[in-house]
């Protein structure tokens, strides 16, 4: 506990502390190893459920299931993580941020206790083992976004100090029994004084989402999640990757791919083909919209996540703001052997719990 201590501390120097909940009280306890590893069967390769660049996910069962992230080994920057997500999650409190449930630090290991979330994550719904079942329909499409943008919009204009999450993808935001979007995973996660606009830093995050002034001059800011949850937003509706690999290795860019077609007015070659057209025509026009201005080149031309909720919910009509499609979207080249990128095929938080029910002849 005193190494983690010492991490923390150095931390909470370099950045500004997050304010306590009214009540000041923090519905999460510090676990004890044994707990844990009883809960995890001693961390059995069966209840391995998702496996990352830091840690290794494994479901767990207390009073109810829990999900357990162990971090792989300690390092400087696997123990900043760690102090990052259990500083944030542990004091900020919104229905569509995944709760944190409580950790245990102690020696060498470092244990992050979530609730688990029985629909695994979107991206497991998209491109995973459960995208063929199609349990998406367009609306419930639409009350993921308007959850998860919720979720951003209060890191951004309620948290105090704001926060910038710098990780925004599919398999970062999880579903829960309802299928009510969560938003997790704040191990790159800034905190943002009062009054900054932005700050320069090592860029972080998933490659395909990383706003163009991040990627190539580390400038973060609120609009950099705001281009990141455009991407987002335009792989809940299509069900196309970030990156698309061509033949002989060039990278396309799921704007660049949806860019023709948004030009032509032929929005129903955007749509996921498993909707079978089953969603509302002028709605998918306004959510092409709201992708376009999130993730337009210059980030002062980006809309906050205030105001994307509000168009969302379907306050965009009524405001009557114009949209201007970009015909020239910025594409840049990342290098993806830099460290700080990650893959979302070896994403921990890719939560496929099929393997842990079928081995116990339960259907998922």
């Amino acid at each position: 506990m005193k190494s983690f201590l010492k991490c923390f501390f150095c931390f909470s120097e370099k950045q500004p502390k997050i304010s306590s909940s009214k009540n000041g009280a923090y519905p999460w306890k510090t676990y004890t190893l044994k707990e844990l590893v009883h809960a995890t069967n001693n961390f059995h390769n069966d209840n391995k459920i998702g496996e990352g660049g830091f840690g290794t996910v494994y479901w767990g069962q207390t009073s109810k299931g829990i999900a357990v992230k162990r971090l792989k080994a300690m390092s400087s920057k696997a123990e900043m993580e760690f102090a990052v997500e259990v500083e944030i999650l542990g004091r900020v409190r919104h229905k569509n941020l995944l709760d944190l449930r409580g950790y245990y630090a102690d020696g060498d290991e470092r244990l992050i206790v979530y609730d688990y979330m029985p629909n695994h994550s979107l991206i497991t719904h998209l491109h995973g083992k459960l995208a063929a079942e199609c349990l998406l329909d367009w609306p419930r499409r639409m009350e993921i976004a308007i959850g998860a943008a919720e979720g951003l919009a209060y890191l951004h204009h309620e948290a105090n100090p704001h926060i910038i999450h710098r990780d925004i993808k599919a398999s970062n935001v999880l579903l829960d029994t309802e299928f009510q979007a969560k938003v997790a995973d704040f191990g790159f996660a800034r905190l943002i004084p009062e009054g900054v606009t932005h700050v320069t830093t090592k860029v972080k995050g998933t490659l395909g989402y990383l706003a163009p002034e991040y990627a190539m001059y580390g400038k973060v800011s609120e609009s950099c999640d705001v281009y990141s949850f455009g991407i987002l937003l335009l792989e809940i509706i299509s069900a196309r990757k970030p990156l698309e690999k061509l033949a002989g290795g060039i990278k396309r860019e799921i704007v660049e791919w949806a860019k023709p077609y948004v030009q032509k007015g032929a929005f129903d070659r955007i749509a996921d083909p498993r909707l079978k057209g089953a969603f509302d025509r002028d709605e998918f026009k306004k959510v092409i919209m709201i992708v376009m201005k999130c993730t337009d080149p210059n980030p002062g031309n980006r809309p906050s996540m205030l105001e994307v909720v509000g168009w969302l919910k379907g306050g965009m009509e009524s405001r009557k703001k114009e949209v201007t499609i970009v015909k020239n979207h910025v594409v840049d080249e990342y290098d993806e052997d830099e460290e700080d990128f990650e893959d979302d095929e070896t994403d921990y938080e890719v939560f496929e719990m099929e393997k842990y029910m079928t081995s116990r002849g339960k259907k998922v």
